[in-house]
């Protein structure tokens, strides 16, 4: 019953924000969709903690950085973005290209200034993301990134993809890896949900600097191994290593450029 509640509530809060959004797109300025966008996320979590019993715990405030920065998040679930959005001011945030495809949330993304680039991946695509968070950094915008680029479930992980590197490295800003437990209480795209108190973490910012490798190496570390203690400390079991699994994106990806 909580999961049919939440998902009535899901669709009606989605559909008359998406609206507002399309009709403020029409104005001046990127203040009025923003604002409809953090009420929007906002009534979700309040939906998720009423309706679906889920409550959010947001920890690590403290660590995010004075000004522009980088989140790289781990993606458990839809419900991470509207954690994003409800408590970080100024945010931009990359996305795959299939949302472009919806209509009206095609309008919405480009008034947000949304970084969209092609879910194959590969040195055009990462050429596309150089260029949209170049505009979104000049902004002084924060970004939101998940670095796997697909929604994995709790427990797994995708290859880390090298975007989050450049834009690091490029724009010479910190990176705040994001641990989550999100997943066992709603999992990817699930209809079914999980009452409990799901962890959303802010860890230590990674400082520009590193070479690809290690900086890549030392945030699947960190965001794997905190996420992976985040799930043991929900469940009762022993923390254990995340499994790397095939991304389905991955198949049809054109080769990384080599580590400049």
């Amino acid at each position: 019953m909580r999961s049919l509640l939440f998902a009535v509530a899901y669709w009606w809060l989605s559909l008359f924000y998406a609206i507002l959004a399309a009709v403020l797109a029409a104005l001046p300025g990127r203040a009025p969709m923003a604002w409809a966008i953090r009420l929007y996320t906002r009534r979700m979590l309040w939906a998720m903690r009423v309706f679906a019993g889920i409550k959010v715990e947001l920890r690590g405030q403290e660590r995010l950085p004075k000004g522009a920065f980088i989140i790289a998040a781990k993606h458990h679930s839809w419900g991470d973005g509207f954690v994003m959005f409800a408590n970080i001011d100024n945010l931009a945030f990359v996305t795959g290209d299939h949302l472009e495809r919806v209509p009206l949330l095609r309008a919405i993304l480009r008034k947000l200034g949304a970084i969209v680039v092609d879910n194959c991946g590969g040195p055009e695509a990462r050429r596309a993301l150089a260029a949209s968070a170049a505009a979104a950094h000049a902004e002084g915008r924060r970004i939101l990134i998940y670095p796997e680029g697909a929604l994995s479930k709790p427990g797994e992980r995708f290859r880390y993809r090298t975007g989050v590197y450049y834009m690091s490295r490029d724009f010479n800003l910190p990176v705040v890896p994001v641990a989550t437990n999100l997943g066992l209480f709603w999992r990817q795209t699930d209809f079914k949900k999980t009452p409990g108190t799901a962890t959303i973490e802010f860890l230590d910012p990674i400082a520009p600097g590193l070479d690809r490798t290690p900086f890549l190496e030392r945030l699947e570390e960190v965001v794997e191994g905190r996420s992976q203690e985040l799930i043991a400390r929900a469940t009762g079991e022993p923390a254990r290593p995340s499994v790397l699994v095939a991304n389905p994106n991955d198949a049809r990806r054109k080769p990384e450029p080599a580590e400049a």
